[in-house]
This record gives C-alpha cells, structure tokens and sequence, in this order.
C-alpha cells in the first residue's frame, strides 16, 4: 500500500471534526490541544486541505461520510453500527431506570439514523437519569471522553504492507483506534490488519523510505510497540531505524513540541528530509536489520548520521520554524508538498502569548526574511510547495501530515 513518504499519494481518510472537538476550546490542555480556536475557521481550513489534495488527484474519504453512506447502502453494516453504539452508550440512575432505558434503546435504535450513531460514537454519549415527578425522569447528559482528537487522522494508525492499528498512550485519544479499526475492517472491507496489544504505537512516529523506515519512540510510542509493530509482518523493509525522539533543555514544561517524529522530522522527497539538525544529531537510534521474517538489532547511531549515510539531504529548520508545524507537512508526491503557513502561525502563536517567555525570547530571534516554507533552501533542493493557511485549526496540535491519513501510494 505505501511504500515510501515520497511516492505519489492516491488516497487518504480525513475527518471532519464536529460537535466533539467544542468541548476542547473551554479546556484546550486537558484535551491535548496548543491552544483553543475559532471553530468555523478551522472547518473552512480543513475543507481547504481537501481541496487541495483532490486538485493534486488524490481520493479523499471522510469518515463520517463513508460510514454513513455504507450505513444507507447496507443493513448489516448498519446493524454493526448500532451494535458499536449499544455497546457504548451509558446510563446512570437507578438499576430499574437503567434496565428500561438500555431496554428502550435496544429497541428504538432502528428509528435512530446513521449520523446520530456516528455522533454518539465521538462523543461517547452517557446519560444520568434522575427521578423527578411522577416517576418521570430528569436527564443529565455527559460525554464520557469526546474524541476531540479524532481529525488528526494520521495517528491511529500506521500503513504499509498492511494496517498496523496503534495503542494510543494518551487516555484522551485511547477510543479513536476503536472507530478507525472499525472503518478500515467494514467498510473498506481491509483483512491485511494487526493491532498493537503489548506497548504503545502512534503512526505520528512512523515514516517509510523505500529501502527502510523510521520509528520514533519517546512520549507516545514505546519501545515495546515499535517492535511489536516492526515484527507483525506488516512491514516489509530491509532496515528499520528507532529512534528515541530528542528533546529541548526548555521542553520539561510541554513534552508535545516533539511527542511524534513527524513533529521534527519529515521527508519532503527521494533522498530530502525537512528537520531540526541539531535535535537529529542529539536522536539516539538504533538499525534493526530483517533476518527472515523478524527484526534484529545491529548497532546504534543517530537519526542524523543515518540519513546522511543514506545519502539524504537535510533541508534545516530553526526553533521557531518547528514549532510553527514546519516540519508537518505533507508530500502528495516526489518534492512536492502540502505545507502550513508557518509564518502566519508563529506570529498567531506570540499574539496569544502560547510559549513561556524564555522559549518566546527565543523564538522572536530566529524569525528572519526566509522562514518557511518560503526559504531559498526550498528552491534550491526544487521543492513545489503548495501553501495552506491551517492557523486555527493547529491549535489542536498538528499540521498536514497529522490531520491525513495515507491509505494508498504508489
């Protein structure tokens, strides 16, 4: 399915986000977000992408759509869809009013149409029911946990071969795998698919190349879900590269300027990676080589002097650069990306006061004529950049790369 970052895409899944994602602008940290923002202009970004990507030829799915149109068009998908939300939905309350309303639901579930079930899976749909007059009950509802993290897409999952379905670490995020695992398998009709069950795996630290691939571990994915995931037959290279994702001297008060390693690291072509060199040079790594159908460590190294060996060239980012989501961009095909307008960010990012002061001192240093992905570095390596405004909706923490997931290139 994919076989390297650079190869032309075909086909990604995206998610609109909806109701769910409303609860994170009144308490943005707890659900994992940079910082809240304006809903309706972060929905015209995101239409925007899509755009963008079917301009450049690529088949676009979005989730909710899918899942209702194979709902409409089939009713023992259908079925399994309300069997999903049966499973999810609670009630508190007495055990007799429970009891009834789990016996209503059960029963009236074939009125309810296709988008309310999906809405009820994203916001994890609790009811308290209350005796109020007459035996009458008052409600109080709840979401659980609303998947407000669900539109970065990329994340769920890793594809290459097959469908490695990640464990996500965070409990914030830890349903989403559910609903995504759900999509690939009914309605995509995909059986190519294995599930990580003993650490943590996020396909944010993810990245083929060809001949190898990369796997960042650090706060998200673990070692023990690197390898699980590099051994479940699912990836087919000859060389696979873990690394411990680096960190800042100033990154103890937010672990998320680099909890993936698409937010330091990218590959914008054959042989052209988009990073920090400095953080790279501080990436402790190990080379795993494939002997038969399983991994074996060879030696260590860092991210840095492996991609050199391998004859990549390093475009170079500066803290300021990074931290705008430069590096979170999306290659559609051989140098040509899908990038953020960095510059608008970073000055959105200072105008509401997102970073410490020391990292701000910082970073108002380092934001020169060129900044990318306008910089002469980027012409010169011959990089087609198509530039997007995404400043609202990175304020949940992710650009391009994270809000698609690549389901096909060739």
């Amino acid at each position: 399915m994919i076989r390297a970052e650079w190869n032309s895409l075909k086909r990604v899944m995206l998610h609109r986000p909806g109701m769910e994602i409303n609860y994170a602008m009144f308490a943005p940290r707890a659900f994992l977000f940079e910082r809240p923002f304006n809903y309706m202009t972060a929905i015209s970004e995101h239409e925007n992408l899509q755009d963008k990507l079917k301009e450049n030829n690529v088949d676009v799915l979005i989730l909710k759509d899918e899942i209702i149109k194979k709902a409409v068009n089939s009713e023992n998908f259908m079925d399994k869809l309300r069997e999903k939300v049966l499973s999810i939905v609670k009630y508190y309350g007495t055990t007799d009013s429970i009891e009834n309303a789990k016996n209503d639901l059960k029963k009236n579930i074939k009125y309810i149409d296709a988008e309310t079930l999906f809405n009820a899976l994203v916001t994890e749909l609790s009811i308290d029911l209350k005796s109020y007059i007459n035996g009458i009950d008052y409600p109080t509802v709840y979401s659980n946990l609303p998947l407000a993290n669900l539109y970065f897409m990329r994340d769920q999952q890793a594809i290459s071969s097959g469908i490695i379905i990640g464990n996500m670490r965070m409990n914030q995020r830890r349903k989403e795998t559910d609903i995504t695992e759900f999509f690939f398998r009914e309605v995509l009709n995909e059986s190519k698919i294995k599930r990580i069950k003993n650490g943590y795996f996020e396909g944010g630290d993810f990245m083929p190349a060809g001949s190898f691939a990369i796997i960042g571990t650090g706060s998200r994915t673990d070692i023990t879900g690197a390898i699980e995931a590099m051994n479940s037959g699912l990836l087919d290279f000859d060389e696979i590269l873990i690394v411990e994702n680096p960190n800042y001297d100033f990154m103890s008060y937010n672990p998320q300027f680099n909890m993936h390693l698409d937010t330091y690291f990218n590959i914008a072509g054959d042989g052209i990676a988009i990073t920090s060199e400095s953080l790279i040079k501080n990436a402790r790594a190990f080379v795993y080589y494939r002997n038969n159908n399983k991994y074996e460590m060879s030696h260590e190294t860092n991210l840095f002097d492996f991609v050199k060996n391998k004859d990549f060239n390093i475009i170079d980012m500066n803290l300021a650069e990074q931290l705008s989501y430069s590096s979170n961009f999306l290659t559609v095909s051989n140098k040509k990306i899908i990038a953020v307008d960095s510059r608008k960010i970073i000055k959105k990012l200072i105008d509401e006061n997102v970073f410490p002061e020391n990292v701000e001192a910082m970073i108002k240093k380092q934001i020169f004529d060129e900044f990318m992905p306008d910089k002469k570095s980027m012409i010169d390596h011959g990089i087609d950049v198509i530039k997007i405004d995404l400043s609202e909706i990175t304020g949940g923490y992710g650009g391009a790369h994270c809000m698609t997931s690549a389901i096909a290139r060739n």
